[in-house]
Protein backbone atom coordinates (compact mmCIF):
# COMPACT_ATOMS: atom_id res chain seq x y z
CA UNK A 1 0.00 0.00 0.00
CA UNK A 2 3.08 2.48 1.10
CA UNK A 3 4.39 1.61 -2.25
CA UNK A 4 0.90 2.38 -4.23
CA UNK A 5 0.89 5.85 -2.67
CA UNK A 6 4.27 6.56 -3.35
CA UNK A 7 3.72 6.04 -6.94
CA UNK A 8 0.32 7.84 -6.98
CA UNK A 9 2.38 10.97 -5.06
CA UNK A 10 5.04 10.74 -7.57
CA UNK A 11 2.62 10.63 -10.46
CA UNK A 12 0.33 14.26 -9.36
CA UNK A 13 3.99 15.36 -8.56
CA UNK A 14 5.07 15.18 -12.50
CA UNK A 15 1.42 16.17 -13.46
CA UNK A 16 1.51 19.25 -11.66
CA UNK A 17 4.78 20.12 -13.00
CA UNK A 18 3.85 19.04 -16.31
CA UNK A 19 1.27 21.64 -16.18
CA UNK A 20 2.83 24.45 -14.18
CA UNK A 21 5.27 24.54 -17.22
CA UNK A 22 3.00 24.42 -19.77
CA UNK A 23 1.38 27.40 -17.59
CA UNK A 24 4.89 28.99 -17.79
CA UNK A 25 5.13 28.71 -21.46
CA UNK A 26 6.35 32.17 -23.17
CA UNK A 27 6.21 31.42 -26.69
CA UNK A 28 4.45 33.94 -28.57
CA UNK A 29 1.15 33.32 -29.85
CA UNK A 30 -0.95 35.03 -32.79
CA UNK A 31 -4.51 35.81 -31.83
CA UNK A 32 -7.12 37.02 -34.24
CA UNK A 33 -10.63 38.46 -33.42
CA UNK A 34 -13.16 39.27 -35.91
CA UNK A 35 -15.52 42.26 -35.78
CA UNK A 36 -18.34 43.59 -38.37
CA UNK A 37 -19.23 47.49 -39.06
CA UNK A 38 -21.28 48.88 -41.23
CA UNK A 39 -18.89 51.72 -42.36
CA UNK A 40 -16.47 49.48 -44.29
CA UNK A 41 -17.00 48.18 -47.84
CA UNK A 42 -13.63 46.08 -48.20
CA UNK A 43 -11.88 44.66 -45.09
CA UNK A 44 -9.02 45.80 -42.90
CA UNK A 45 -6.51 43.94 -40.99
CA UNK A 46 -5.06 45.33 -37.98
CA UNK A 47 -1.81 43.82 -35.83
CA UNK A 48 -2.15 45.71 -32.76
CA UNK A 49 1.66 45.38 -30.08
CA UNK A 50 1.57 46.90 -27.29
CA UNK A 51 3.81 46.40 -23.69
CA UNK A 52 7.14 45.08 -25.22
CA UNK A 53 8.98 46.18 -22.62
CA UNK A 54 11.92 46.09 -24.87
CA UNK A 55 12.21 42.31 -24.38
CA UNK A 56 14.03 39.88 -26.37
CA UNK A 57 12.77 37.88 -29.47
CA UNK A 58 15.46 36.44 -30.98
CA UNK A 59 18.38 37.59 -32.76
CA UNK A 60 17.39 40.68 -34.70
CA UNK A 61 13.86 40.60 -33.22
CA UNK A 62 12.64 38.07 -35.92
CA UNK A 63 10.42 36.09 -33.90
CA UNK A 64 7.96 39.22 -33.58
CA UNK A 65 8.82 40.32 -36.87
CA UNK A 66 8.48 37.59 -38.51
CA UNK A 67 4.79 36.70 -37.00
CA UNK A 68 3.55 40.63 -37.88
CA UNK A 69 4.54 39.19 -41.58
CA UNK A 70 2.88 36.39 -41.42
CA UNK A 71 -0.10 38.42 -40.41
CA UNK A 72 0.23 40.29 -43.50
CA UNK A 73 -1.63 43.44 -41.20
CA UNK A 74 -2.96 46.64 -43.32
CA UNK A 75 -2.12 49.17 -40.56
CA UNK A 76 0.15 48.17 -37.56
CA UNK A 77 -0.43 49.65 -34.27
CA UNK A 78 1.73 50.12 -31.47
CA UNK A 79 -0.42 50.43 -27.93
CA UNK A 80 2.58 51.97 -25.60
CA UNK A 81 5.35 50.80 -23.25
CA UNK A 82 7.03 49.42 -26.65
CA UNK A 83 10.33 51.12 -24.35
CA UNK A 84 10.98 50.87 -21.01
CA UNK A 85 12.48 52.78 -18.09
CA UNK A 86 14.53 50.24 -16.71
CA UNK A 87 18.02 50.67 -17.97
CA UNK A 88 18.45 46.86 -17.53
CA UNK A 89 16.60 46.00 -20.40
CA UNK A 90 18.20 46.27 -23.67
CA UNK A 91 16.33 49.62 -25.83
CA UNK A 92 17.46 48.21 -28.73
CA UNK A 93 15.07 45.46 -29.01
CA UNK A 94 12.06 47.93 -29.07
CA UNK A 95 14.30 50.29 -31.76
CA UNK A 96 14.59 47.04 -34.04
CA UNK A 97 11.04 46.31 -34.09
CA UNK A 98 10.01 50.32 -34.71
CA UNK A 99 12.62 50.72 -37.33
CA UNK A 100 11.05 47.77 -39.15
CA UNK A 101 7.46 48.11 -38.59
CA UNK A 102 8.01 51.72 -40.02
CA UNK A 103 9.95 50.60 -43.26
CA UNK A 104 7.44 47.85 -44.09
CA UNK A 105 3.82 48.67 -42.84
CA UNK A 106 1.55 52.63 -41.98
CA UNK A 107 2.31 51.79 -38.63
CA UNK A 108 1.16 53.92 -35.72
CA UNK A 109 1.99 54.55 -32.29
CA UNK A 110 1.08 56.13 -28.51
CA UNK A 111 2.84 56.20 -25.80
CA UNK A 112 2.44 54.36 -22.41
CA UNK A 113 3.32 55.18 -18.77
CA UNK A 114 6.76 53.49 -19.18
CA UNK A 115 7.75 55.71 -21.45
CA UNK A 116 6.56 58.65 -19.40
CA UNK A 117 8.36 57.33 -16.55
CA UNK A 118 11.01 57.32 -18.28
CA UNK A 119 11.39 60.98 -18.61
CA UNK A 120 12.54 60.98 -21.73
CA UNK A 121 8.49 60.25 -24.07
CA UNK A 122 9.02 63.72 -25.87
CA UNK A 123 12.43 62.78 -27.11
CA UNK A 124 11.35 59.31 -28.30
CA UNK A 125 8.62 60.39 -29.29
CA UNK A 126 10.67 62.55 -32.07
CA UNK A 127 13.12 59.65 -32.52
CA UNK A 128 10.20 57.47 -33.54
CA UNK A 129 8.57 59.51 -35.62
CA UNK A 130 11.86 59.87 -37.26
CA UNK A 131 11.52 56.38 -38.44
CA UNK A 132 8.31 56.83 -40.39
CA UNK A 133 5.72 55.60 -37.95
CA UNK A 134 3.31 58.34 -37.11
CA UNK A 135 2.80 59.27 -33.44
CA UNK A 136 -0.78 60.27 -31.96
CA UNK A 137 -0.93 62.54 -29.19
CA UNK A 138 -4.16 63.95 -29.34
CA UNK A 139 -4.33 63.11 -33.29
CA UNK A 140 -6.79 61.59 -35.54
CA UNK A 141 -5.22 61.02 -38.90
CA UNK A 142 -7.93 60.10 -41.73
CA UNK A 143 -6.26 56.48 -43.53
CA UNK A 144 -7.48 56.00 -47.12
CA UNK A 145 -7.65 52.04 -47.40
CA UNK A 146 -8.64 50.51 -50.73
CA UNK A 147 -10.27 53.47 -51.44
CA UNK A 148 -12.02 53.84 -48.27
CA UNK A 149 -11.20 56.61 -45.04
CA UNK A 150 -11.18 55.88 -41.48
CA UNK A 151 -10.39 57.63 -38.70
CA UNK A 152 -7.32 56.25 -36.79
CA UNK A 153 -6.83 58.48 -34.01
CA UNK A 154 -4.67 58.22 -30.52
CA UNK A 155 -4.13 59.54 -27.07
CA UNK A 156 -0.84 59.90 -24.43
CA UNK A 157 -0.84 57.70 -21.43
CA UNK A 158 -2.47 59.57 -18.57
CA UNK A 159 0.81 60.04 -17.38
CA UNK A 160 1.13 62.88 -19.73
CA UNK A 161 -1.42 64.56 -16.56
CA UNK A 162 -4.55 64.57 -16.61
CA UNK A 163 -5.82 67.83 -17.59
CA UNK A 164 -3.91 66.95 -20.69
CA UNK A 165 -5.09 63.23 -21.69
CA UNK A 166 -8.98 64.51 -21.41
CA UNK A 167 -8.18 67.43 -24.31
CA UNK A 168 -6.16 65.30 -26.04
CA UNK A 169 -8.88 62.78 -25.98
CA UNK A 170 -11.92 65.45 -26.37
CA UNK A 171 -9.55 67.06 -29.52
CA UNK A 172 -9.47 63.63 -30.87
CA UNK A 173 -12.98 62.96 -30.61
CA UNK A 174 -13.80 66.16 -32.60
CA UNK A 175 -11.18 65.41 -35.45
CA UNK A 176 -13.02 62.07 -36.03
CA UNK A 177 -15.95 62.49 -39.21
CA UNK A 178 -18.79 59.90 -37.79
CA UNK A 179 -19.46 59.04 -40.97
CA UNK A 180 -16.11 56.70 -41.11
CA UNK A 181 -15.14 54.15 -39.14
CA UNK A 182 -13.42 55.07 -36.19
CA UNK A 183 -10.04 53.52 -34.58
CA UNK A 184 -8.76 55.19 -31.14
CA UNK A 185 -5.44 53.45 -29.77
CA UNK A 186 -5.06 54.46 -25.99
CA UNK A 187 -2.65 52.24 -23.65
CA UNK A 188 -5.22 52.04 -21.13
CA UNK A 189 -7.89 50.03 -20.99
CA UNK A 190 -9.07 51.19 -17.39
CA UNK A 191 -10.34 54.20 -18.62
CA UNK A 192 -13.17 52.42 -20.81
CA UNK A 193 -16.12 54.97 -19.66
CA UNK A 194 -14.33 57.98 -21.52
CA UNK A 195 -14.10 56.06 -24.71
CA UNK A 196 -17.66 56.33 -25.86
CA UNK A 197 -18.41 57.47 -29.35
CA UNK A 198 -15.37 55.48 -31.09
CA UNK A 199 -15.95 52.25 -32.86
CA UNK A 200 -12.99 50.39 -31.86
CA UNK A 201 -10.62 51.23 -28.87
CA UNK A 202 -7.43 49.64 -28.80
CA UNK A 203 -5.67 48.91 -25.77
CA UNK A 204 -2.93 47.24 -23.49
CA UNK A 205 -1.40 47.81 -19.95
CA UNK A 206 -3.08 45.08 -18.24
CA UNK A 207 -0.80 42.26 -18.81
CA UNK A 208 -3.77 40.10 -19.38
CA UNK A 209 -3.86 40.02 -15.67
CA UNK A 210 -0.51 38.24 -15.43
CA UNK A 211 -1.96 34.82 -14.19
CA UNK A 212 -5.07 33.03 -15.64
CA UNK A 213 -6.66 29.78 -15.18
CA UNK A 214 -8.19 29.02 -19.03
CA UNK A 215 -12.20 28.93 -18.67
CA UNK A 216 -12.24 30.29 -14.79
CA UNK A 217 -10.33 33.47 -14.68
CA UNK A 218 -9.40 35.69 -17.58
CA UNK A 219 -6.90 37.68 -15.12
CA UNK A 220 -5.89 37.80 -11.63
CA UNK A 221 -4.18 41.19 -11.22
CA UNK A 222 -3.64 44.25 -13.16
CA UNK A 223 -2.14 47.54 -12.91
CA UNK A 224 -4.77 49.77 -12.08
CA UNK A 225 -7.52 47.55 -11.85
CA UNK A 226 -6.26 45.78 -9.07
CA UNK A 227 -7.35 42.30 -8.45
CA UNK A 228 -9.77 40.52 -11.13
CA UNK A 229 -9.42 42.96 -13.62
CA UNK A 230 -12.50 43.76 -15.39
CA UNK A 231 -10.25 44.64 -18.87
CA UNK A 232 -7.42 41.84 -18.77
CA UNK A 233 -7.49 40.86 -22.69
CA UNK A 234 -10.03 40.32 -25.24
CA UNK A 235 -12.70 42.19 -26.78
CA UNK A 236 -15.24 43.66 -24.60
CA UNK A 237 -18.88 45.23 -26.18
CA UNK A 238 -19.96 48.86 -24.32
CA UNK A 239 -22.80 49.67 -26.47
CA UNK A 240 -21.73 51.16 -30.15
CA UNK A 241 -18.18 50.42 -28.84
CA UNK A 242 -15.53 47.80 -29.24
CA UNK A 243 -12.68 47.90 -26.85
CA UNK A 244 -9.87 44.99 -27.77
CA UNK A 245 -7.39 44.49 -25.36
CA UNK A 246 -3.66 42.78 -25.71
CA UNK A 247 -2.56 40.54 -23.25
CA UNK A 248 0.66 42.22 -24.24
CA UNK A 249 4.63 41.35 -25.44
CA UNK A 250 6.78 41.27 -21.98
CA UNK A 251 8.83 38.59 -20.85
CA UNK A 252 11.85 38.60 -19.05
CA UNK A 253 10.65 42.48 -17.58
CA UNK A 254 7.93 41.34 -15.77
CA UNK A 255 8.90 40.47 -11.94
CA UNK A 256 5.78 38.20 -11.78
CA UNK A 257 6.21 35.22 -14.47
CA UNK A 258 2.80 34.79 -16.62
CA UNK A 259 0.77 31.95 -16.11
CA UNK A 260 -1.41 30.63 -18.92
CA UNK A 261 -1.05 33.97 -20.52
CA UNK A 262 1.72 33.45 -23.44
CA UNK A 263 2.93 36.97 -24.68
CA UNK A 264 0.48 37.80 -27.93
CA UNK A 265 0.04 39.63 -31.44
CA UNK A 266 -3.12 40.16 -31.39
CA UNK A 267 -4.50 40.48 -34.89
CA UNK A 268 -8.14 42.61 -35.78
CA UNK A 269 -9.95 42.07 -38.55
CA UNK A 270 -12.53 44.84 -39.44
CA UNK A 271 -14.87 43.61 -42.24
CA UNK A 272 -18.12 44.79 -43.98
CA UNK A 273 -21.32 44.13 -42.32
CA UNK A 274 -23.24 41.69 -44.31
Amino acid sequence: MKHKKRWIFLAAACAAAAVTAAGLDQELVTRTYTLSTEKLSRPVRLALLTDLHACTYGPGQRELLDAVEAAHPDLVLLGGDILDDDPALDPENAWAVLRALGTAYPTFYVTGNHEFWSGRAEVWKGRIAALGVTVLAGDCATVVFQGQPLNLCGVDDPAVGEEAWQAQLLRAAEAADPAYFTLLLSHRPERAEDYRGFDLVLAGHAHGGQWRLPGLLNGLFAPDQGPLPAFAGGLYQMGETTLAVSRGLARESTRVPRLFNPPELVVLDVVPAR
